[in-house]
């Protein structure tokens, strides 16, 4: 039988790459993160990781298992999971609350929906934004980084809340030391050096494409250089865009395949939608930083931009109206 020609269900595409590899390719390039965290604040980071990538593996294994569906550990999903939670947290933050935080990733967020792909926001930021609403100070509370008193690094506080009233500007610690890490904040955040570092190795790989990362990091630049605290075009952009969240947010977790658009223009639009909730939270809201949030929310109207930025199908019979 001639079996050259096979009608079937969708998706007719077909790559090499396989959900392992592709998870790989993330893990190898989140490891400058970690060794920088490592080095900024000590071991402390790596029992985060290991207890948050741990918890998340075993709570997939266990909840696969009562749900009775096919044990899916083997694709490093949880791991990744596991490890963009943590870089999310502080180094002080207790490990209970690591623990659950992978937890409600992983059975709450992602598999209560299906599974991977079938989750419709980012599992990592949605448990951040739970454990920070639930515990706000443990979530909140910094660690001075050990090389301090070698790089004489300023302060332990990030330098986001200082951005936000002008009159302290003059407490911002050197540009240089933002960019390296040598200033307090979350795990995985705190070395734009090291993210771009692993951004690179992704974008090489064709793992991520620009559009989101660039929108969103661009904009971000743009609206905080135009909005200044001293008057239009006063902003100190140059700090927001390598401060908090928004290298890891913008390279990593605003592009997951399951939870942003797949067309070139609802990609563009998602990154500048993060961009203007991130500005808006940093510059008018109380909360100093507004990635995970921006993303949060772009994830639920990604459907929507989906929806009215895919091509025309080929032979689509225009509406009568």
């Amino acid at each position: 039988m001639n079996n050259s020609l096979v009608v079937s269900s969708y998706p007719h595409i077909r790559s090499k790459e396989t959900v392992s590899r592709i998870m790989l390719d993330v893990i190898l390039a989140l490891v400058p993160a970690a060794i920088a965290s490592v080095i900024i604040f000590g071991w402390r980071s790596l029992l985060v990781i290991g207890v948050s990538v741990l918890s998340a593996v075993i709570s997939e294994a266990l909840i696969q298992k009562i749900m009775k569906k096919p044990i899916t550990i083997k694709d490093l999903s949880a791991v990744v999971t596991g490890i963009l939670l943590a870089y999310n947290l502080s180094p002080a933050v207790p490990l209970w609350i690591v623990a659950v935080g992978a937890v409600i990733a992983i059975v709450l967020v992602k598999q209560v929906f299906g599974g991977l792909g079938q989750n419709f926001m980012n599992p990592a930021l949605a448990a951040r934004a739970i454990l920070l609403a639930a515990w706000p100070v443990q979530m909140t509370t910094w660690k001075k980084p050990i090389i301090d008193a070698v790089a004489n690094a300023t302060s332990s506080a990030t330098p986001l809340p200082i951005l936000k009233d002008g009159e302290t500007w003059a407490k911002l610690p050197p540009l240089m030391d933002v960019f390296v890490g040598k200033v307090g904040g979350s795990i995985g955040e705190i070395s734009a050096l090291a993210l771009l570092i692993g951004a690179g190795y992704l974008l090489i790989r064709k793992v991520i494409n620009w559009r989101i990362p660039a929108s969103f990091i661009g904009t971000v630049a743009l609206l905080t250089w135009i909005f200044g605290y001293n008057g239009l075009f006063t902003g100190r952009w140059e700090y927001h865009i390598f401060s908090g969240g928004l290298m890891l947010g913008a390279f990593f977790m605003a592009n997951d395949y399951a939870t942003s658009p797949v067309t070139p223009k609802g990609q563009i639009i998602m990154g500048i939608g993060c961009g203007v909730i991130t500005t808006v939270i940093r510059l008018a809201g109380g909360y100093p930083d507004g990635v995970s949030y921006s993303i949060l929310i772009m994830n639920i109207a990604a459907p929507l931009i989906e929806r009215y930025t895919r091509p025309r199908i080929y032979g689509e019979v225009k509406a009568n109206v």
